[in-house]
């Protein structure tokens, strides 16, 4: 039960960073968003794009919004502790992000300039709540409320005013973002208007690459995605390390009690039922194991609020129904196969070699 538990408990933390990733990248939204990076730049901290680019790219036709933001972050590199800021204008904000407020309130934020709104997942994470005051490297902020986001990713962001960032981190960073977030009128090619902006652009003092924002997170994760690919077989493996171990134990359960298994059929046990019995008590070593392993994995991942971030784009790690039901799905099935083989040789060994044996 322990062998299975642990297993299991692998195995649904790898789980939940796949669903994590395929939530990210199959977010029907971000096909209607294009962001607007500095062309041949990677890490936040190399783009630096003019603000007032965005009244010309609002000018494009089928560009319904533009949302410049400034990002600055603690690590570019894949980090499972990343904290990432995006700055973006207070007036913007609230109707650019779907977000539910559960602590603090919209006018703390408003009404201060280091005023910041936290993602639950940072929050817990860090230990913070409103009124806290949060310092990362060169920004200081003071937490005016905590937000949960339809978003998963979007619960390990912090959101600043975008003056506030832009004055707070490096020097002559006033009037630069990092990106723009370009949301599509209805009907709007994104291929057409990605190209249009480009095209604006070009000769501009500083070129841009616009892609859509799947692509854009794609490309970014595009390492980490081969490392979780990766990281799959390792759950397999610990499925194959549950079934050896639930096999093995069932095995020598069947040796030690062969002549308890020739009494019960001498006295009318028919091999069908002595089949059942020992499969059932598979099944039960198994299911049991991996239902505790299953139940703490989703709370580590409810309390710990994880997620690993990689130049400014996060993956969140979040419990679901869908990744408890497959780990009991797999514990029931594993225990099946696993007593499966000892309970059909118990079933075809004769009763006079049994209790020859015992």
């Amino acid at each position: 039960m322990a062998g299975s538990a642990v297993a299991l408990l692998v195995f649904c933390l790898v789980g939940a960073v796949q669903e994590g990733l395929d939530r990210l990248l199959d977010d029907r939204r971000a096909e209607r968003t294009l962001v607007v990076f500095q062309e041949n730049r990677f890490c936040p901290t190399t783009s630096r794009l003019p603000q007032d680019y965005a009244r010309r790219m609002a000018a494009i036709d089928g560009v319904r919004r533009v949302v410049p933001i400034r990002v600055y972050t603690n690590n570019c590199r894949a980090s499972l502790d990343v904290v990432v800021f995006q700055g973006i204008p207070a007036d913007v904000l609230r109707s650019a992000r779907e977000m539910e407020l559960v602590a603090g309130d919209w006018a703390a934020f408003e009404n201060r300039r280091d005023a910041a709104l936290v993602g639950v997942n940072v929050a817990r994470r860090r230990g913070l709540k409103p009124g806290s005051q949060f310092t990362l490297g060169e920004v200081s902020v003071h937490v005016a409320g905590l937000f949960r986001s339809p978003v998963p990713a979007e619960d390990s962001l912090i959101y600043t005013h975008l003056d506030f960032l832009q004055r707070t981190h490096g020097n002559g960073a006033v009037g630069l973002v990092t990106l723009f977030e370009v949301q599509l009128a209805d009907g709007a090619d994104p291929e057409s208007v990605g190209a249009a902006i480009d095209a604006t652009f070009r000769a501009g003092p500083v070129a841009t690459n616009t892609r859509r924002k799947g692509v854009f997170q794609t490309s970014t994760l595009a390492d980490l995605i081969d490392v979780v690919g990766f990281a799959h077989w390792l759950g397999y493996a610990c499925l194959g390390l549950v079934l050896g171990l639930v096999a093995t134990t069932m095995v020598m359960a069947v040796q030690d009690r062969v002549r308890q298994h020739a009494v019960l059929e001498t006295l009318g046990l028919r091999p069908r039922r002595l089949f059942g019995l020992i499969v059932t008590e598979s099944v039960l070593l198994c299911f049991l194991g991996g239902t505790a392993g299953t139940l703490a994995a989703l709370a580590a991942l409810d309390w710990g609020g994880q997620s690993v971030g990689v130049e400014g784009v996060t993956i969140a790690f979040r419990p679901s129904l869908h990744l408890a039901g497959v780990g009991l799905a797999i514990s029931l099935v594993v225990g099946v196969l696993a007593g499966a083989l000892p309970a059909w040789q118990a079933t075809r060994t004769s009763i006079v070699d049994a209790l020859r044996q015992g």
